[in-house]
């Protein structure tokens, strides 16, 4: 088990105490910092949870990141993500974390203002499977229970300054809005805390629900369009963000859920659709509905003769055979490339067949709009050789018995 380590007083909460049943009980514990250094002070704070990791002879591991402005997410955001990508990279079982009542009551009030659904207003889990697991063990605690331990124990923290820039929303909550809350509601942050555990099971019944319809929608080659049609609005908005979720994207909002809705039952047939979401895009083929990487921009990569030819979308794989594929000899002394689609291109398969455009045959072949754009294609010189999953051009395919090079293109998965 690791301690995700910040050195406030939540974390050091969770260190002393976990450090404490560790030694009693033989569970092996060590801690993990992360420094942002997006604090003048950060290099004190990573000095401080060394301190405090030895003199309870925990390990801890320091993780340096560097975060890089993106558009249309806030630091805050991007330090998240950072944290979370080096504590989920840990070589451990469980990752503890020191999130406690105040923590979830403000996560729900963030939602809500964020007009979040049951998944979102379900807040934190206090468990969640994976290697590692999360486990959140002071999530029904509130801050003022886990100060009076700190003071009890004589414990020493550090505090964030950033904690008090209410620029930031959940500390504008933290110091404006719960404050006044727990005036005027006896019961904060406890009963927002049972409003979460509600929303937990009906998120759980809108994901069975979404199963159900799945199992009869869903298939290798996407989300059915004429089943998805045929449920009502909100069912489809249902299956349509599960079936988003289970590709790895985060769901949109409702609006935006309905607008892909329309979008894609509402289109003609043989209508392009493209709808960009969280990095991906969101296609539809033969009426079926699938989630696909973006097009890649143009590019060319000289061959040398290797067996996989790596893209950022993607390998190209040369295996050595005979009497199949490209002839080996027709690719010495030649200057061989693959490229990017820039269209135009024919090719002729056969000797008893005409010179045919690659995109009709790609048509033919029922390949999706997505692949036909991102398919590399081989070259010798200006000479078309081969377009992975259609044929080798004529001029280029090897006789009976020959030395030739068998090609597969095996496209990256967006999720």
């Amino acid at each position: 088990m690791a301690v995700a380590l910040s050195g406030g007083l939540d974390s050091m909460v969770l260190l002393d105490a976990l450090a404490t049943l560790a030694s009693r009980y033989g569970v092996t514990l060590s801690a993990i910092h992360v420094h942002h250094g997006l604090s003048p002070n950060a290099d004190r704070w990573a000095e401080f949870c060394a301190a405090q990791c030895a003199v309870r002879e925990v390990p801890l591991t320091l993780h340096r990141v560097a975060l890089a402005r993106a558009s249309g997410r806030s630091l805050e955001a991007l330090a998240r993500a950072a944290r979370y990508e080096r504590l989920l990279a840990a070589d451990v079982d469980v990752i503890a974390l020191a999130h406690h009542a105040d923590d979830q009551a403000e996560t729900l009030l963030l939602q809500l203002l964020r007009g979040a659904g049951p998944h979102g207003l379900a807040a934190m889990p206090s468990w969640r499977d994976g290697r590692p697991a999360l486990l959140r063990p002071l999530l029904a605690l509130p801050r003022a229970t886990l100060a009076a331990c700190a003071a009890a124990r004589g414990l020493a923290w550090i505090e964030d300054e950033s904690n008090e820039d209410c620029r930031y929303a959940r500390n504008a909550i933290r110091r404006d809005v719960a404050p006044a809350l727990a005036i005027h509601f006896a019961g904060y942050p406890a009963t927002l805390l049972r409003a979460a555990r509600h929303q937990v099971d009906a998120a759980a019944l809108l994901d069975e629900l979404a199963e159900i319809d799945a199992a009869k929608a869903i298939d290798p080659a996407g989300l059915d369009c004429a089943r998805l049609a045929a449920l009502s609005p909100a069912r489809a908005r249902n299956l349509l963000r599960w079936f988003v979720r289970s590709e790895g994207l985060r769901p949109p909002s409702h609006a935006r859920l309905s607008d892909m809705l329309r979008q894609l039952l509402g289109a003609a047939p043989d209508a392009r659709v493209r709808i960009a979401l969280d990095g991906a895009e969101i296609g539809r083929h033969r009426g079926r509905i699938a989630v696909h990487a973006s097009a890649p921009p143009a590019f060319e990569r000289v061959w040398h003769g290797e067996t996989e030819v790596e893209l950022p979308h993607g390998v190209l794989a040369f295996e050595r055979t005979r009497g199949a594929g490209v002839a080996a000899a027709k690719l010495e002394h030649s200057h061989v490339a693959l490229r990017s689609r820039a269209g135009g291109e024919h090719i002729r398969l056969a000797a008893n067949r005409p010179t045919r455009a690659v995109k009709k045959l790609l048509q033919e072949a029922h390949v999706p709009p997505w692949e036909r754009q991102s398919l590399p294609l081989l070259w010798s010189g200006e000479e078309l050789v081969a377009v992975p999953g259609i044929g080798v051009a004529l001029g280029f395919q090897a006789r009976p018995d020959e030395p030739s090079w068998r090609l597969e293109w095996r496209p990256l998965r967006t999720a």
